[in-house]
């Protein structure tokens, strides 16, 4: 809903009136583009990033 009303701004009659495909249709427009699975420099730099917890760190 928050989608719908806020960065959509569709009226709530519109919003109610849509199908669920229509408003993941209208979602998509606004949601990045996805390119499948990231390479092994972004997954490299994603783990640099983020790091594993260790066990002594989860307590």
């Amino acid at each position: 809903m928050a989608t719908g009303f806020g960065l959509l701004r569709l009226s709530p009659k519109d919003f109610w009136a849509m199908t669920p495909r229509e408003l993941e249709r209208a979602m998509s427009t606004i949601a990045t583009a996805r390119t499948g699975a990231p390479g092994k420099a972004q997954l490299i730099e994603l783990m640099n990033r983020f790091p594993d917890q260790t066990e002594s760190q989860v307590g």
